[in-house]
């Protein structure tokens, strides 16, 4: 199995359809997810919903890297974002989601070991095989919070 392959079903694992490392991933926690427990928050944690965009929010500013534009994220704004007001609303995000999330992986499989090991953007970011291992591990550190969270929601039902 290629390295680029290796890779893209690690990111695949953690938020699609992956159970090995967490024994879960951010697709089977949200899918099916009432919003309003998504969007509760307890004291001063971020909310279920705001983790989960938070993730988005790299995954698409790095994916429009990988499809030819710039890189315009910044880490100052990961965490704002309009508040979801609907289930409509939370489900049109989470499809959008999954969508991205796969492309991201799609991407990473079609790439060779050249440019997995060449610079991303600029030198003081790495490689692309840096910042899509440090998309890995960023999102299992958000998953964890994300599932604490849920079992704190939905034991005070």
């Amino acid at each position: 199995m290629s390295q680029s392959l290796q890779i893209a079903n690690r990111f695949r694992e953690v938020i699609l359809n992956g159970t090995w490392i967490a024994n879960t991933n951010f697709k089977d926690q949200l899918a099916g997810l009432n919003w309003k427990i998504a969007t509760k928050k307890i004291d001063s944690l971020n909310t279920i919903a705001v983790l989960a965009q938070h993730i988005h929010y790299y995954v698409s500013g790095v994916l429009n890297v990988f499809n030819g534009g710039t890189l315009d994220i910044k880490d100052q704004f990961s965490f704002d974002f309009p508040p979801v007001e609907s289930q409509e609303q939370w489900n049109l995000f989470l499809n959008r989601f999954w969508n991205d999330a796969e492309e991201f992986a799609r991407k990473v499989e079609a790439m060779n070991d050249d440019k997995l090991n060449s610079v991303f953007v600029d030198e003081k970011y790495g490689t692309y095989h840096r910042n899509i291992e440090a998309m890995i591990e960023h999102s299992y550190y958000h998953l964890g919070q994300i599932v604490l969270i849920k079992k704190m929601l939905l034991q005070d039902k």
